[in-house]
């Protein structure tokens, strides 16, 4: 549980990252990182701020200059562009939720769907999935999205990025600033889209609400993994425990 090895599972990963490093500058905030998400898991990250976290998903995303290697669905993404990768499958909801606030809730939704070629009932059945999952961003869709509450700004983040139908869904901190009944809206939200088969990798500060919620989960510090293992293990983890899971909440 404590090196940084391919989780080994039967079936290939829908997402691998081997070696990952990013630089800014003279500094190294990612150092050789390696981990998966499987197909229809949640892979949780966890670790203090500065771990280098947030500098994952934008290796994944291609939005950093990194080396190593992301391969995404037995496809080695080394050559694509952000949104290329989004084509491919991968969407990403950032920290700070990036809507559009004079747009109304159902405008921001149609957003997300707008690089779709697979036709208005397509993204129309999409919208009543992201209706059915979130019903308060129904009752709200006309609505500009800054007279919304922060915890269905998070919500419509989501909604957004599902509207892209992403196989992969990565999400930063989506717990960040919101109320605890909140957070487990919106993690129960992201367990129903696992049942539904999609994968997520979860980036969180919230370590325990994290845990609760994930299938695997991996310890970053400095950089570094420095732990990884089934999710319920690390909950009980002495070490997690003493560490992250009184100061990572709240």
């Amino acid at each position: 549980m404590t090196a940084p090895s391919i989780i080994g599972k039967a079936d290939s990963p829908l997402l691998r990252v081997q070696a990952l490093s990013v630089h800014y500058g003279k500094v190294q905030a990612l150092r050789e990182v390696t981990l998966e998400v499987g197909r229809g898991s949640i892979v949780t990250v966890i670790g203090p701020n500065g771990a280098g976290k947030t500098t994952l998903l934008g290796g994944v995303m291609g939005l950093l200059r990194c080396s190593g290697t992301v391969v995404f669905d037995g496809v080695d993404l080394a050559r694509s562009d952000t949104q290329q990768r989004v084509e491919a499958g991968i969407g990403l909801v950032t920290e700070k939720r990036d809507l559009f606030g004079s747009m109304s809730v159902h405008d921001n939704l149609l957003l997300g769907a707008f690089r779709r070629r697979d036709g208005r009932a397509a993204r129309q059945r999409e919208l009543e999935r992201v209706y059915a999952l979130f019903p308060r961003l129904k009752e709200r869709r006309a609505q500009a999205a800054q007279t919304l509450s922060g915890g269905e700004r998070q919500m419509l983040a989501l909604g957004r990025a599902l509207m892209g139908a992403p196989r992969l869904l990565m999400l930063d901190e989506p717990s960040l600033g919101l109320a605890p009944r909140i957070v487990r809206e919106v993690l129960h939200a992201v367990a129903q889209l696992r049942e539904a088969g999609m994968s997520v990798l979860l980036i969180e500060q919230n370590a325990r609400a994290a845990l609760q919620v994930a299938d695997h989960a991996y310890v970053l510090e400095l950089g570094e993994v420095s732990m990884h293992g089934p999710a319920q293990q690390l909950l009980h983890d002495p070490k997690v425990e003493a560490t992250y899971l009184g100061m990572l909440e709240g």
